[in-house]
């Protein structure tokens, strides 16, 4: 599958508030941070500065259980992203 592994039964349908993008996860929080937006943080700081504020902009829309119903959505969420190329499926 394109957004989470083959086989998962229950994930995380989220909607980022910053940059619209639709997307599936394994974890299910009412907010995380959005993969496609959100900064990667340089984690080596020095003494003088402090750690940058993660945002979570992505908000949990949905959880979706179920093997086939995971699949499913991956399947039409992935095609918006590899534009109707099923050559990965």
């Amino acid at each position: 599958m394109f957004y989470v592994p083959d086989g998962t039964a229950r994930c995380g349908y989220y909607e980022c508030d910053n940059c619209q993008n639709r997307f599936l996860d394994v974890k299910i929080a009412p907010r995380i941070v959005c993969p496609y937006c959100g900064e990667v943080h340089d984690m080596e700081i020095g003494p003088d500065e402090t750690l940058p504020e993660e945002k979570e902009d992505a908000v949990l829309k949905e959880v979706i259980e179920g093997e086939e119903n995971v699949e499913k959505y991956d399947t039409l969420l992935s095609l918006a992203v590899t534009g109707g190329d099923y050559s990965w499926i």
